[in-house]
């Protein structure tokens, strides 16, 4: 049985997506944008250490909004690292009706609070919108002796202390997507020696140095990472090649490794914000998601938008919640 992800995110074609983000604006106003506007700054907040993948959505979209015009005041990225996120959502929790607040999320959102690293949920905060489907990779320095993932894999099934670090904690989205690989390829993944890291950042750091045998992290993250030689990707968790920069980096299918992962990401505020203040800001970044900014951006990250509006993405939420808690009791890794 294929060892896969529990998104439901296609792999969409580009000349889709410019379809579909045009049709946004008209499909998804709650309310109109002239019933509330934002008066000061907007905190933007990445629960990580600079360089991971809620990193380089805050920061990517941020850019975009100030280079399109599209808001009349500054988003402000701002790192607020540890717990896998849980320090962040711990501060944004306190902070309820703070309408000038908003994070970034993906998968942890779920598995962190499921497998007992944090007292918050998603339930404890307030939609906004999902923005694109990222997809997992793994990578080892350029020098090391495994050529494949089938080689990796082989190394580890008979050397288990052999290292591979994520930049989120045990039980959460790198862990789970490495986990889910190795299960695919015959290995026990309760036995992987997973190791945690304050966002991908950190990760390349530690592979730099030769800290780690391997790291796992998003492709968004990772293009940059690859530029100057001194790493190498073994395997996308893409059904298929993707486009782009990293199109010669082969899939775990194509290596024989019945699997793959897609990484949502989006966005989030505080759950006491208001409907005005929530449909402003799903209708900004669907309209963002229309600009030739947002589009080279996007394409040379090699993400894939996938726009849910708020009340879709609080539903798709509940739905993933539901899916992580199984995987999670398969791997032993779900709280009691």
């Amino acid at each position: 049985m294929p060892f896969t992800s529990f998104t439901r995110a296609g792999f969409w074609r580009q000349t889709t997506q410019k379809v579909l983000c045009s049709a946004l604006i008209a499909c998804l106003p709650l309310t109109s944008w002239a019933d509330w506007t934002p008066t000061r700054a907007v905190e933007y907040i990445a629960p990580a250490n600079p360089g991971g993948g809620w990193d380089t959505l805050v920061r990517t979209t941020a850019n975009v909004i100030r280079a399109e015009n599209l808001a009349p005041v500054n988003f402000a990225p701002i790192n607020v690292p540890g717990g896998g996120g849980a320090i962040a959502w711990a501060q944004i929790a306190r902070d309820a009706r703070n309408e000038h607040k908003l994070f970034a999320t993906s998968p942890p959102i779920l598995l962190v609070p499921l497998s007992g690293r944090s007292r918050f949920d998603h339930q404890d905060f307030r939609p906004i919108a999902r923005l694109i489907t990222d997809y997992s990779i793994l990578l080892v320095r350029a020098d090391s002796p495994y050529q494949t993932v089938n080689d990796l894999f082989e190394a580890m099934a008979s050397q288990p202390q052999l290292s591979v670090g994520g930049g989120s904690a045990a039980g959460s989205m790198d862990h789970i997507a490495i986990a889910g690989a190795a299960a695919a390829a015959g290995l026990d993944a309760a036995r992987l020696n997973y190791i945690a890291f304050s966002g991908g950042g950190e990760v390349m750091t530690n592979l730099r140095g030769g800290h780690i045998v391997a790291g796992v992290t998003g492709m968004g993250e990772a293009s940059a990472q690859l530029q100057d030689g001194a790493l190498r990707a073994l395997a996308v968790s893409a059904p298929e090649r993707v486009p782009g920069p990293l199109e010669s980096v082969p899939t775990y299918v194509e290596q024989g490794v019945d699997y793959t992962f897609d990484i949502w990401r989006g966005v989030m505020g505080p759950k006491n914000m208001s409907d005005q203040a929530v449909a402003y800001y799903q209708d900004l970044f669907a309209q963002m998601m229309t600009t030739d900014s947002w589009q080279a951006a996007r394409e040379r990250l090699g993400w894939y938008d996938s726009y849910q509006n708020s009340a879709e993405f609080g539903a798709f939420l509940d739905e993933q919640a539901e899916s992580f808690r199984h995987i999670l009791s398969e791997l032993g890794l779900l709280a009691r």
